[in-house]
């Protein structure tokens, strides 16, 4: 909402608005974008103009919506629908991640996942065997593993914890 706010007081029309993108009809000027960078500052919004950097949020968007706003399960690998959803190869997807960003794309992913086990854990719906089906693992003992790997808990450890610290999905 907030960015379609500073693109209505800017005059400006716009087609598409989504997460981490704008389309707009108009072809922009350097002082409508230095205008439209002010506004989106003052909002706490930024405007990324080097596509690497596009793309690199065009990735995490992709993971964190795959992870923690889907209830359907995966029925294609990360890489795929990484490839399929925006459209390049997965290799210079990952190779730019991990250029860019310090760390591999797969990192992201599980960090992600862990988290998303962690809430999932703490709102105690589903056992593990249910959350290891619905993250997709091949089996308990995998989550599990990589859980501790992660945490350095085990899931049921991590259950008895009286203070559930989960991390703030920005700073993963």
């Amino acid at each position: 909402m907030a960015v379609k706010e500073a693109l209505k007081s800017l005059g400006l029309h716009f087609i598409v608005v989504d997460l981490g993108e704008v389309e707009v009809m108009e072809n922009l000027s350097s002082e409508q974008r230095d205008q439209l960078k002010i506004a989106l500052h003052d909002s706490g919004l930024e405007l990324m103009d080097d596509k690497r950097a596009v793309l690199i949020e065009k990735i995490k968007n992709a993971i964190v919506e795959m992870v923690h706003h889907t209830n359907e399960l995966m029925k294609v690998n990360f890489s795929e629908f990484l490839s399929e959803k925006l459209n390049h190869d997965y290799t210079y997807l990952a190779n730019l991640f991990s250029e860019v960003q310090g760390t591999t794309i797969e990192q992201f992913i599980i960090s992600h996942k862990i988290e998303r086990i962690k809430e999932l854990i703490i709102y105690g719906e589903l056992n593990i065997t249910e959350i290891a089906w619905k993250m997709n693992y091949s089996s308990v003992a995998h989550l599990s593993n990589q859980f501790k790997k992660v945490t350095g808990l085990s899931p049921s450890h991590f259950k008895q914890m009286k203070e559930k610290r989960r991390s703030p999905i920005e700073e993963i």
